[in-house]
C-alpha cells in the first residue's frame, strides 16, 4: 500500500497540535501531575524515635538521604536548627543541615539551590506565620514544591504542620480574649486564616489538637469552608500523606477528622454557628483515610 506523504504529515501535525493543546488546557485549569513525594505532618509535642525514623526512611527512599531542617518558625531558630540537626544525626543521618532563611534570602535563586538534592525537608515548631512571612511565593517555596513533586518527603511539627495547608490557621482570633480563654466560641469570622504553603489542598490542618482542646476553632473554620476537611492531629502523632491522597496515622494518640461537606450550616445573627449532620471520625495509629473520597479506608 502506498503511503500519501502529505496526508501522513498532516495527520502527524494534527496529533501534535492536539497533544500541545491538551498540555496547555491541563496547565491553565490546574490539572497538575500528582506529586510523587510524601507529607509527614506531626501534631507537635514529643517526637517518638520510631516516628522520626519513618521520616528518615521516606527521605532515603526518595533517592537522596540528605535532610534539611528549616527552623524559621522558632523564636530561637539558630538554636532550634542546631538541636534538630543533632537529633537527626543521633538517628543515623549523615547528611543533614539547617537554613534559617530570611525573606530577603529566600527571594534569591542561590538560596533555593541550597535545597538541591534533599530527600527530606523538615519544618520546626513555633509560629507558623514566621514561615510564610519568610518563604511564601519565593524561589525557596517553589523549590520545596518541586522536591515534593519529584519524590521528596516534606515534614513538619506543630507550626510546621499547620503551614502545610493551602488555607492556614494562624493561631489568632478576631475576638479579644483573655489569656486562657482563647477560642471559647464556635463563631463565624473569628478564626484568622492566611495562605499557607499549599501542599495540602483538600484539608486544613490543626495541631496539638485534643491536648489543647482546639475543636472550637477547627469546627468554626470548616463551617465557613465546608469543601475542606478539618484534620486535627494530636501531639506525638502524625499523618503520612501518600501520592494517592490517602494517609496513615502513626504515633501515640489520635487524629480527628471533621467533614461538613454534606452538613447543613446555620449562622446566627451574632455569628454563632450551627452544624447539622457533620461527620466526625476519630482515628488511631494504623488507621487509614482517603482525602479524595472523604472516608476511612477499611
Amino acid at each position: 500500500m502506498k503511503i500519501n506523504k502529505k496526508a501522513w504529515e498532516l495527520s502527524l501535525f494534527r496529533i501534535t497540535l492536539v497533544f500541545l493543546l491538551s498540555l496547555l488546557f491541563l496547565n491553565l485549569y490546574g490539572f497538575e501531575e500528582k506529586p510523587r513525594g510524601h507529607l509527614f505532618i506531626i501534631g507537635g509535642g514529643e517526637r517518638p524515635e520510631f516516628m522520626m525514623k519513618k521520616f528518615i526512611d521516606l527521605a532515603n527512599k526518595s533517592g537522596d538521604s540528605k535532610i534539611i531542617v528549616l527552623p524559621m518558625a522558632s523564636a530561637t531558630p539558630e538554636e532550634t536548627g542546631q538541636e534538630m540537626v543533632e537529633e537527626f544525626k543521633r538517628l543515623g543521618v549523615n547528611s543533614v543541615s539547617y537554613f534559617n532563611f530570611s525573606r530577603a534570602e529566600a527571594e534569591k535563586a542561590e538560596s533555593a539551590a541550597l535545597l538541591n538534592g534533599a530527600g527530606g525537608i523538615f519544618f520546626s515548631g513555633g509560629v507558623q506565620t514566621r514561615i510564610t512571612e519568610a518563604i511564601l511565593n519565593t524561589p525557596v517555596h517553589k523549590k520545596i514544591t518541586e522536591l515534593y513533586q519529584k519524590g521528596a518527603v516534606i515534614g513538619g511539627t506543630s507550626a510546621g504542620a499547620a503551614v502545610m495547608s493551602e488555607l492556614m490557621i494562624t493561631g489568632d482570633e478576631v475576638r479579644k480574649a483573655e489569656e486562657g480563654h482563647e477560642f471559647e466560641t464556635i463563631q463565624a469570622g473569628n478564626v484568622i486564616l492566611v495562605k499557607g504553603l499549599g501542599l495540602v489542598k483538600k484539608a486544613i490542618i490543626d495541631q496539638h489538637f485534643a491536648t489543647r482542646k482546639r475543636h472550637n476553632r477547627l469546627m468554626s473554620v470548616i463551617a465557613e469552608h465546608p469543601d475542606l476537611l478539618g484534620v486535627g492531629i494530636d501531639e506525638s502523632t502524625a499523618i503520612i500523606i501518600n501520592p494517592d491522597e490517602t494517609f496513615e496515622v502513626i504515633g501515640n494518640k489520635n487524629v480527628i477528622i471533621y467533614d461538613a461537606s454534606r452538613a447543613k450550616i446555620i449562622f446566627g445573627k451574632n455569628g454563632e454557628i450551627g452544624i447539622r449532620g457533620m461527620v466526625i471520625d476519630v482515628l488511631l495509629p494504623g488507621d487509614k483515610f482517603s482525602l479524595a473520597k472523604k472516608k476511612v479506608i477499611k
